[in-house]
């Protein structure tokens, strides 16, 4: 196993690994326009100040990646508790189902919160599917104490 920050050429195996975490929640992936602007993203974006890709390559398999974990960082208006007004918040952390269960995970959301703090970010959200909320809890993530709450806006 060789964990590490992705590169430009990874999005592709990046994109098919948030696919297994999005199918494990039902989720339908087959619209093509996310995958495309993702990949996109992927390859703009990861490896700058404002976001991370953290992989796990198959040592035997080149090119073929096991496990994946993304994250960004977005300013908002400061509060008490947050007063540099940095936010962290993880995505798409996924692994193979037949890879899972053998420290991937642990070792890339360790390497995600090591630059969180590298970048100065003192608040992290995230969701959790009920495999990787034990995970988290470990780490000292907690539900929220207000309730969040989501709407999808119409043109």
């Amino acid at each position: 196993m060789t964990l590490r920050p992705s590169r430009p050429d990874d999005a592709p195996e990046v994109i098919r690994l948030a696919s297994v975490m999005y199918e494990s929640m039902g989720v339908d992936v087959t619209p093509p326009e996310w995958r495309r602007e993702a990949e996109r993203m992927v390859r703009g974006r990861a490896g700058t100040e404002g976001c991370a890709v953290f992989v796990v390559e198959d040592d035997e398999r080149e090119g073929h990646l096991l496990a994946c974990g993304a994250v960004t960082v977005a300013t908002r208006l400061p509060g008490p508790g947050v007063p540099n007004a940095r936010f962290g918040y993880i995505q798409w952390m996924a692994t193979e189902p037949e890879h899972r269960r053998r420290g991937h995970a642990r070792a890339i959301f360790d390497a995600i919160l090591g630059w969180l703090r590298a970048q100065g970010v003192k608040a992290v959200e995230l969701h959790a599917t009920p495999e990787g909320e034990s995970l988290y809890r470990s780490f000292g993530f907690e539900p929220p104490r207000h309730p969040q709450l989501r709407a999808g806006l119409e043109e």
